[in-house]
């Protein structure tokens, strides 16, 4: 996160006004505060707007992602995509119980890739970029027996790694 600081003065702001509206359109705001500092004729608003590195303010960000993004119909073989479809009910049910949004629990690339890898094991889910031991411990072991159930491995989940290497420790 970062952070830049403006000061608009309460008497003909509209300079002022203009630099900052600039600044949140061209980029990723995640707050703005604001607070007037009451001093007659000298008064001003300080304004401190937080954000984060990347293109675009975060609602042309959004409109971005729409054009851009993947349709796994399109990309997953039919017998895939059907289990796809089974994961990301599995997930909106999941975030439901725990009150967070569907994503905070894998992302669509997340199950395409468990699917295309057919992933057995909770250190195969931890090879998937930004999921870690905490995400799949608490969610892992319900998306693998979907897995095995609609992939039809007959083998035991396990602490295999993502090469296939069985991992003996507890």
């Amino acid at each position: 996160m970062r952070f830049e600081f403006f000061a608009i003065p309460a008497l003909h702001p509209q300079e002022a006004v203009a630099e900052l509206n600039q600044f949140l359109a061209s980029h990723r705001v995640c707050s703005v505060t604001r607070e007037l500092i009451a001093d007659g004729a000298n008064s001003y608003w300080t304004v401190c707007v937080e954000w984060t590195p990347g293109r675009g303010s975060a609602s042309a960000s959004v409109g971005a992602d729409r054009k851009s993004r993947i349709d796994y119909r399109e990309v997953l073989p039919p017998d895939q995509f059907s289990v796809f479809s089974k994961l990301r009910s599995l997930r909106k049910e999941l975030a439901e119980k725990d009150g967070v949004p569907p994503y905070a629990l894998f992302t669509n690339e997340h199950l395409a890739e468990m699917v295309r890898q057919k992933m057995t094991s909770l250190t195969a889910l931890q090879s998937l970029d930004g999921v870690g031991p905490s995400k799949s411990e608490k969610y892992g072991a319900a998306f693998l027996e979907l897995l095995k159930s609609e992939l039809g491995d007959s083998s035991e989940l396990s602490e295999s790694s993502p090469d296939g290497q069985v991992n003996d420790e507890p």
